[in-house]
C-alpha cells in the first residue's frame, strides 16, 4: 500500500508557497516603479527591510557558532548570485519584451535537470522528465514561445540569468545545509541588501520614498517576496533536492498572471490557463513520483 511521506508533502507545499511569494515581485514591483521609485531603490529598502523583519524573529545570536566560510559563502550567494539573477533578467526588458523574457527564463529547470545529471547528483528518471516536459510546454504556452527576431543582447541577458539560477538552487542547497532556515534567510537578504544599498548610492538613487502607498507595496516586498519567499524555498530545497524543487516552482508565472490580472488589469486568456493546468499537472506528477518513491524504499 502506497503512503505519502508528510515531509515530501511539506516540502513540495512549501515549494509552492515560495512560488507564489516569488511571483507577486513583479506586480508589486510594478506598482511602486509606476509611482516614481527607481528599481534599486525599490530593491534596496525590500531587502533592509526584509532582513529587519528576519532580524525579529531569527536567532541572530546563532550565527556565533556558524563556521565563518559558511557565513561568508551564504552572503556572497545573496549579495552575489541573488542580486546578479534580479539585474541580469531585469536589464534584459530593454531589450526584449516581458513574455519572451519569461520563457526564456523560465527553461532554468531544463538547466537544473541538465546539470544534476552531468554532476550525478540526482538521476534525470524518466518520471521526472515527463514532469519537466509538462512544465516546460505549460509555460511555453503561458508566455508564448518567441516566434519574432529578438535582440540577441536580451536573449543572453535572460538565458544567462536562467543559467545562473539554475546554479543557484544546488549551490544554496549545499552551503545552507544544516543551518536553520531562518538565518540562511537572514544571511542571503543581508548579502542583497549590501550588493543593492551600494549599487543605489553609486548610482545617487538612494533616498527615502514618500507616500503610504509606496510603504505598503515596499513591505510587501520585504515580507512577502523577500521573508516568506526565500525561507520556504530553503526549507523545501532541503527535502526535495533542486531537481524536483525547479519543477514545482514553474507555477509562478501561472500566480503572476493571475495577480497581475486582478490588481494591474492585465488580460487573462484561454492560453495562460491551459498553461496552468500543464504546470499543475507536472507538480502533481512530481508528487506522485515522490510518493511512490517512499512507498518502495
Amino acid at each position: 500500500m502506497e503512503s505519502s511521506d508528510p515531509s515530501v508533502d511539506r516540502a513540495t507545499l512549501l515549494i509552492v508557497v515560495s512560488a507564489l511569494s516569488f511571483g507577486s515581485i513583479s506586480v508589486l514591483t510594478v506598482l511602486t516603479t509606476s509611482a516614481g521609485v527607481p528599481l534599486l531603490t525599490v530593491m534596496a529598502w525590500r531587502y533592509v527591510l526584509g532582513a529587519v523583519l528576519l532580524g525579529t524573529t531569527a536567532r541572530i545570536k546563532q550565527i556565533r557558532s556558524l563556521p565563518r566560510q559558511r557565513i561568508v559563502q551564504l552572503l556572497l550567494i545573496g549579495g552575489v548570485g541573488q542580486a546578479l539573477i534580479t539585474y541580469l533578467s531585469l536589464h534584459a526588458l530593454e531589450y526584449i519584451p516581458v513574455g519572451p523574457l519569461a520563457f526564456l527564463f523560465y527553461t532554468y529547470p531544463a538547466w537544473v535537470a541538465l546539470l544534476a545529471a552531468i554532476r550525478r547528483t540526482e538521476r534525470l528518471t524518466p518520471i521526472r522528465a515527463f514532469a519537466l516536459i509538462l512544465a516546460l510546454v505549460g509555460v511555453t504556452i503561458m508566455v508564448g514561445a518567441p516566434t519574432e527576431k529578438l535582440n540577441p543582447i536580451g536573449v543572453m541577458l535572460a538565458l544567462g540569468s536562467a543559467l545562473l539560477y539554475s546554479a543557484y538552487l544546488p549551490a544554496l542547497e549545499h552551503v545552507q545545509d544544516g543551518i536553520p532556515a531562518l538565518l540562511s534567510t537572514f544571511l542571503l537578504i543581508i548579502g542583497a541588501a549590501i550588493s543593492f544599498l551600494v549599487a543605489a548610492l553609486f548610482l545617487g538613487e538612494l533616498f527615502v520614498p514618500r507616500g503610504a502607498a509606496v510603504w505598503s507595496n515596499i513591505f510587501l516586498l520585504a515580507l512577502v517576496s523577500t521573508v516568506i519567499a526565500f525561507s520556504t524555498l530553503i526549507k523545501g530545497l532541503s527535502v526535495l533536492g533542486p531537481v524536483r524543487t525547479a519543477i514545482i516552482a514553474t507555477v509562478e508565472p501561472f500566480f503572476t498572471a493571475i495577480l497581475g490580472a486582478l490588481v494591474l488589469g492585465n488580460q487573462f486568456g484561454a492560453a495562460t490557463l491551459i498553461g496552468g493546468v500543464l504546470i499543475a499537472a507536472a507538480v502533481l506528477v512530481i508528487e506522485w513520483s515522490s510518493t511512490r518513491i517512499t512507498a518502495t524504499a
